[in-house]
């Protein structure tokens, strides 16, 4: 009996976790700021506890997360509508280098090291302080860089060119396997898909890598064969 109440637990536990992080919004790891960082991890450790602790009930451990899932909602919503308690909870962005001019107080009160800055920088594509402007780090440890105007290659608008939009590029086989999911999305259909595919020379889907689309340039293949590699 022990056992099947720890795999309802987990399984509870986990679906409980799912749902909280949809509710409280989609956010990539970089977006995370420390208030998150302590949310979670308190939400994990009150599944953890009820996972070890016989004397703690399912529902007892359910009832433990939508409170503290309440809890933090309010806070959310809080931080939205009040400017103190959004700076307080999630913190303001920190100005690095402003007009090209690198603000020691700053880098020291964030702890950061010239080395940590330039491996960041070096994320962001930027190789120089010459580059820089202006840089911010953001309240989820990440930076933000407005390069010097003449450091940036030409767009096509300064240079008078009428360049045409491009669609974005939609992955509809994903080794070897049609992407439902992506094919819904573009409106079409398997046997769209299966009949321009053997149209491009590609009768076999299993034999695909990757296939992706858009409607302006078409379909991008690269098949097993052409992947370096082999395919088991």
């Amino acid at each position: 009996m022990i056992y099947l109440d720890t795999v309802i637990k987990l399984v509870l536990g986990l679906v409980a976790l799912i749902t909280v992080t949809r509710l409280l919004g989609k956010k990539e790891m970089a977006q995370i700021t420390p208030f998150d960082f302590v949310y979670a991890l308190i939400l994990g450790a009150l599944l953890e506890e009820s996972l070890y602790d016989d004397k703690i009930t399912i529902w007892q451990m359910l009832f433990g997360v939508a409170v503290w899932a309440v809890l933090i909602y309010i806070v959310e919503i809080l931080a939205e509508k009040n400017e103190f308690m959004r700076k307080l909870l999630k913190g303001n962005p920190s100005v690095i280098v402003k007009d090209g001019q690198l603000d020691l107080k700053a880098l020291q009160k964030n702890h950061l090291e010239m080395e940590q800055l330039r491996t960041m920088m070096r994320k962001q594509g930027v190789f120089s302080f010459s580059e820089v402007r202006d840089m911010y780090l953001e309240p989820g440890g990440s930076i933000s860089i407005n390069k010097y105007s003449a450091t940036e290659p030409p767009t096509a608008s300064a240079l008078g060119i009428d360049v045409p939009e491009n669609p974005p590029s939609i992955l509809l086989v994903d080794e070897g396997e049609i992407s439902h999911d992506d094919l819904r999305f573009t409106g079409k259909s398997p046997e769209w898909l299966k009949a321009e595919l053997e149209n491009e020379g590609y009768p076999d889907i299993g034999k695909i890598f990757m296939a992706e689309w858009n409607e302006k340039d078409g379909f991008f293949v690269r098949t097993y064969e052409e992947c370096s590699g082999k395919h088991e």
